[in-house]
């Protein structure tokens, strides 16, 4: 019987290229996300390493709907990646939008906090259970215009951080990896209400932004090691980003 991972946030980006890495690393890969169509469309590429469960982290119903669909596929459940989030736009703190913060705090925090209670008896149950939260390096670097979003992921590494400290004793790991500059297809869009040249900007003359590939890489690599082995922090970032507001520019 196949080892389980749940991927949340799976329908693009990170998420998706995580699946496709840990259905290659011999998971039964449950891809979980509010798109059914883009996680029918996974699943169909990957194969049968691969099942759609359509979800919701901002529900408890549809989350507790979930782990129920996971329990049924009847293997061990391993691997939980916590990889569902975002941001939603740049307002200063003076002006920013509740709504906004609001969104992103549920999405980011209290999402992984709903998958992370629903899952984490399996995850024991299997004697060799792992959790791995994609967070950010907004965790715990402030930045102008980010202040939802830092405040939403920092939340989130302080979540991460208690969790490995109440675990203490019982078989399931805790890892947080922490990317800087990735492009993807969708998170600066989403940030800046769909505007392309405004996602394309941030990106602008930055010599090999990170991909989701790698992450997935780092993600996949972390969740691989030997099961005394817990690397607690993981923090990537393209070689032309030396920090948050040091970033190299070819133009």
């Amino acid at each position: 019987m196949q080892n389980i991972a749940v991927v949340t946030g799976a329908s693009s980006g990170i998420g998706a290229a995580t699946a496709r890495r840990l259905a290659r690393e011999g998971f039964h890969v449950v891809v979980a996300a509010r798109r059914a169509d883009r996680l029918e469309a996974l699943v169909k590429e990957i194969g049968a390493g691969a099942t759609a469960v359509e979800c919701d982290v901002t529900s408890d119903d549809s989350v507790a709907a979930l782990a129920t669909a996971v329990t049924t596929l009847g293997g061990p459940v391993t691997l939980l990646v916590n990889n569902a989030g975002g941001a939603r736009g740049v307002d200063p703190v003076a002006t920013g939008s509740v709504e906004d913060w609001q969104w992103m705090y549920d999405v980011n925090v209290l999402g992984t906090l709903r998958v992370t209670k629903a899952l984490l008896p399996a995850l024991e149950a299997s004697g060799a259970g792992t959790i791995v939260t994609v967070g950010s390096t907004a965790a715990f670097t402030p930045y102008e215009g980010g202040g939802g979003y830092v405040a939403a992921k920092h939340a989130e590494t302080a979540l991460v951080g208690t969790l490995r400290l109440e675990l203490a004793g019982r078989p399931v790991r805790v890892i947080e990896i922490d990317p800087g500059m990735v492009r993807t297809d969708e998170f600066a869009v989403n940030r800046f209400g769909g505007d392309q040249d405004k996602a394309d900007a941030v990106y602008a003359g930055v010599r090999e932004p990170l991909v989701a590939d790698d992450i997935a890489d780092c993600i996949a690599w972390t969740a691989t090691r030997p099961q005394h082995v817990n690397v607690d922090r993981l923090v990537v970032r393209p070689i032309a980003q030396a920090a948050q507001h040091k970033v190299h520019r070819e133009l």
